[in-house]
């Protein structure tokens, strides 16, 4: 079986390994290939031409991440309710002639924070990144019970637009677009949806004081685990969802979707938890 990644900037990405071997449990035999368009060697192909080449070299299924999980919506045949709902999609699967979209970003997130934060307070949470990793984790905050979520991208407009399509979806307009000092006011907790504090791209995603000490922090960069923010986070008093919870709970929902077979959770999860600690500490 045939898999693969598409982004840019993921030679470091655990995702091969850990498919592969959570396949060889069920005795399938996969090969999970990463497609790096930041590492292309001369012309970049683009986004369409990789879409096409999926359907001429037979992968059964794909990944897909930053900065295509948006622009990829318009070139398949079709998409899942959820992810059409979210707007974004993060695997994408053959089904005989067509390529159909969906999002296991959204239940991935829920997964992973409902097993780190059962019973966490879900007042107002602000929103950083208004992408499709963000998009995903707004929904499913929502449908968790948020009582309001504020989005808060470097670009207004957007989250202006995603914070609207959230409404559409979810009951009670809950959703609305707003500043970063603003929206951190009284919140109860924060998820940080950009690509900063990956390893390509370091640094702090907002000022520590606006951190407030009792609020949890929920983390999607996974690479580091131990990004600027976790260590920013746990050292102002808050409590701390680092990124591994999500990208193992995305990681089940899509080797489901590719296979058919469930994974086995716990399995997963530790290997994913031992991969990450031998790529940090070598």
């Amino acid at each position: 079986m045939l898999l693969g990644l598409i982004g840019a900037g993921i030679g470091r990405s655990l995702a091969p390994a850990l498919h592969e071997e959570e396949a060889r449990h069920h005795g399938l035999r996969v090969h999970y290939q990463l497609i790096d368009l930041e590492g292309a060697r001369g012309p970049v192909p683009s986004l369409p031409d990789l879409v096409a080449a999926l359907r001429v070299f037979g992968f059964r299924g794909v990944n897909v991440t930053h900065p295509f999980k948006q622009a990829i919506l318009q070139l398949l045949d079709g998409l899942s309710h959820e992810a059409a709902a979210i707007g974004a999609v993060n695997t994408v699967v053959r089904d005989g002639d067509r390529l159909v979209g969906y999002n296991t970003d959204a239940t991935g997130w829920s997964w992973g924070f409902a097993r780190s934060l059962p019973g966490a307070k879900l007042g107002r949470v602000a929103l950083l990144g208004a992408g499709g990793a963000g998009a995903a984790c707004a929904h499913a905050v929502l449908e968790l019970g948020a009582r309001e979520v504020v989005v808060v991208d470097r670009a207004p407009a957007r989250a202006q637009a995603l914070a609207a399509r959230l409404n559409e979806h979810t009951p009670g307009n809950r959703a609305h677009a707003g500043e970063l000092a603003t929206a951190l006011s009284g919140a109860t907790g924060l998820i940080h949806a950009t690509p900063t504090g990956m390893a390509g791209n370091p640094g702090m995603p907002l000022p520590e004081s606006l951190l407030a000490p009792g609020m949890w922090v929920s983390e999607v960069v996974y690479r580091p685990l131990e990004t600027p923010l976790v260590k920013a986070a746990r050292a102002r008093g808050c409590i701390v969802v680092d990124g591994g919870h999500m990208n193992v709970g995305q990681a089940l929902g899509a080797f489901k979707l590719f296979t058919g077979l469930e994974p086995d959770a716990g399995r997963m999860e530790a290997h994913f938890r031992k991969l990450a600690s031998e790529k940090e500490h070598p």
